[in-house]
């Protein structure tokens, strides 16, 4: 669902960037075979404002079309950043839904209880959480930041193995599709002291 969005955003780019691009360049093309004379000597000799070019910019309507292109074009640039800004985050997962009603838990609870979960794993510094897609079928995105000492593959291992099924039985699905990002920091200067 939010993966056709982006989808569409990223198609509408490129369409929109390829039909700039190539406006651009055939108003460049045309000006360049201009000035070389390709459509005879008259327009190469003509200057850019000439008697005839003056006479159609001081005509009435010049005005209204130059605020109805502005308009046009605050419309489309408004909407390319409202779409650029959209987040992929879902609000609420649904856990159960039938005909007595639905069973919802916020985003937030569940991203909260795992970035805490993991953050207090060793070697973890920080871990950063959202889950996108949809509300009946999540999709993880995990990001953590390590200490410079930290042991990356037992990290790795407890995420996988206790956190997402963790996260799966809270969910109560099958799986939960994950893409989880690790970086290293510098080891702080106060390290957390842990009370045995």
């Amino acid at each position: 669902m939010a993966r056709d969005r982006y989808r569409r955003s990223a198609r509408g780019n490129r369409l929109g960037l390829m039909i700039v691009g190539t406006l651009l360049l055939a108003a460049g093309a045309a000006a360049f075979a201009a000035g070389q004379g390709l459509f005879g000597s008259g327009p190469a000799g003509t200057p850019l404002m000439s008697d005839t070019v003056n006479e159609v910019l001081t005509g009435q309507w010049v005005p209204y079309v130059a605020v109805a292109v502005a308009f046009v074009a605050g419309f489309l640039a408004l909407r390319w950043l409202l779409v650029q800004g959209m987040n992929d985050t879902v609000g609420r997962l649904r856990l159960e839904h039938g005909d007595g009603g639905n069973v919802e838990m916020s985003e937030s609870a569940a991203r909260g209880a795992l970035e805490q979960e993991i953050a207090e794993y060793p070697g973890v510094r920080r871990a950063k959480a959202r889950l996108t897609e949809s509300g009946d079928e999540p999709h993880l995105r995990l990001a953590l930041t390590l200490d410079e000492d930290a042991d990356v593959a037992r990290v790795w291992h407890r995420v996988r193995e206790e956190a997402l099924a963790n996260l799966r039985s809270a969910l109560d699905l099958e799986s939960v599709p994950a893409v989880i990002r690790m970086s290293m920091t510098t080891p702080a200067k106060n390290p957390r002291r842990v009370l045995a």
